[in-house]
């Protein structure tokens, strides 16, 4: 049992995850760098603590920074939201050896997922459908052999990877040895270990995830899927629940093998199964072992909040309904609103935001950590708030988080809303025609998006009519009219 909990993260999901507790009534403990100290998530805990300089290699990646955080705040537990620790069975040893509790799955779990090719062979023996691949490779002839038995076009993806670094798409046998070059010089710089295997690729792959909780009295249920197509760099911008190309059929097998995944490996906690599906076939990709970014999309369509549940689990509840209670009703869909500049190939765009308007109304949530303006910092992830929308069907929802963007205005820095607007606007979108290849498929979207971030500079401008507003607004116009790629 525990009645403090220290949050091991900065940003909105330390907001979030400070929430939850006050919820139950249970104390917050913040952590921050010294970049972090006048943040949302510092001032809303009960308590804080400065674990380092700004750079997270020197304050939220150091595990014994967090636990000494924890002994001096007096937390019994410890929640490490996403990113950062979260996946790091590191710290979950950690805090078992300092007496705390650790709010995630067993550190045993978490490594049993968090490397590939060990992965894949664990989900095989449990029964759970895998693309066609290979171990380890170790030399380029061992690939050459194994890429003729697969076929092209295929993968290379870092073993200890994920959110696609190191990952290389090979489409001809000519390609494969830059490819295997370029991917275990990224893996090796990015996790510290340049292990790669290849996998067929998937032709038109959409990316679905489900959502599992375990407690710790052999209880595991699913909470349905989110569709996580919508994709620049391998990484997500746009997700929604529940997805247009999975039948209640195919729900419940997905589910059942996200269950049967996450049990295999002795799971306890949130967690999420990804898959890649492709004309109603699917296969295992990975398991995040920690809370997911877009976790707000599957609350929303279920009502459970699931940074509460984590909790309780933590506390060694058993899961307070069985798979027969989940049922979920309507459509979510989240937009990540991140400082970048689609324009320049979403390039992250920190800096300094003058004019701040959050959006409200009938079905709509922002998860942020700004309460106006404010700095974006550059030594950290690009995410400023994540939109959700809730709907009682689709185009509710899409109609929904259209009106929500015209009314989300952030000033001084490039942003997504404008690409967001563009994206719910297309033809293919609406009709749930999507792959995990959309947005290099649709290029137009960078017009519309430009024509929609012009057009609501226009609106919101001379806002709020004081001095500091105006200018906010004006910078936010120089900003839009400065040259794209090739001026």
């Amino acid at each position: 049992m525990f009645d403090t909990v220290l949050v091991a993260n900065r940003g909105e999901i330390a907001v979030r995850v400070i929430r939850a507790c006050r919820d139950l009534g249970l104390r917050s403990v913040a952590v921050h760098s010294d970049a972090d100290r006048e943040e949302a998530h510092v001032r809303l805990a009960d308590a804080a603590v400065a674990i380092g300089p700004a750079p997270a290699s020197q304050s939220y990646l150091l595990a014994e920074r967090i636990v000494a955080a924890a002994r001096e705040a007096g937390a019994q537990a410890v929640h490490p939201g996403y990113g950062f620790l979260s996946e790091k069975p590191a710290l979950a040893r950690a805090c078992a050896a300092a007496g705390l509790t650790f709010i995630g799955p067993p550190p045993d779990a978490m490594a049993a997922m968090g490397e590939k090719v060990a992965a894949r062979q664990r989900m095989e023996a449990a029964g759970v459908p895998v693309v066609p691949g290979t171990g380890a490779v170790t030399s380029d002839a061992q690939a050459i052999a194994a890429a003729a038995d697969l076929g092209f076009p295929l993968l290379v993806k870092a073993s200890a990877g994920g959110g696609g670094l190191g990952m290389r798409l090979v489409r001809a046998a000519a390609e494969l040895g830059p490819a295997l070059a370029g991917a275990r010089r990224t893996a090796a710089a990015a996790f510290g270990d340049e292990t790669v295997f290849l996998e067929r690729f998937v032709e038109d792959p959409r990316h679905i995830e489900i959502q599992v909780l375990a407690d710790a009295h052999g209880h595991t249920i699913h909470l349905g899927e989110r569709e996580c197509s919508i994709q620049r760099r391998h990484q997500k911008i746009l997700e929604e629940s529940p997805s247009t190309a999975v039948s209640p059929e195919l729900r419940a097998r997905m589910g059942a093998t996200a269950v049967r995944a996450a049990e295999a490996v002795g799971y306890v906690n949130a967690g999420t199964v990804e898959f890649i599906e492709s004309h109603g076939a699917f296969y295992f990709l990975e398991m995040n072992t920690r809370l997911q970014v877009e976790h707000p999309v599957t609350e929303a369509v279920t009502g459970l909040d699931l940074v509460a549940l984590q909790l309780r689990i933590a506390a060694g509840e058993p899961l307070p309904l069985t798979q027969a209670d989940v049922h979920p009703r309507g459509w979510a869909i989240e937009c990540r609103v991140n400082a970048e500049d689609p324009w320049r190939g979403f390039r992250p765009a920190p800096g300094r935001v003058v004019a701040y308007h959050e959006p409200s109304g009938p079905g709509v949530r922002v998860d942020g950590a700004l309460a106006g303006p404010g700095t974006i910092s550059p030594y950290y992830d690009p995410l400023i708030a994540k939109l959700v929308v809730h709907g009682e069907s689709r185009a509710q929802a899409i109609a929904r988080a259209r009106r929500a963007l015209l009314e989300f205005w952030i000033a001084g820095i490039p942003t997504t809303i404008p690409y967001h607007a563009a994206l719910l606007a297309d033809p293919d979108f609406a009709a749930g025609r999507l792959t995990t290849a959309f947005i290099d498929g649709h290029p137009a979207l960078l017009d519309t998006a430009r024509a929609f971030a012009e057009a609501q500079a226009e609106r919101w401008r001379g806002f709020g009519r004081s001095g500091a507003r105006v200018a906010a607004v004006a910078a936010a116009v120089a900003a839009l009219e400065s040259p794209g790629p090739g001026g």
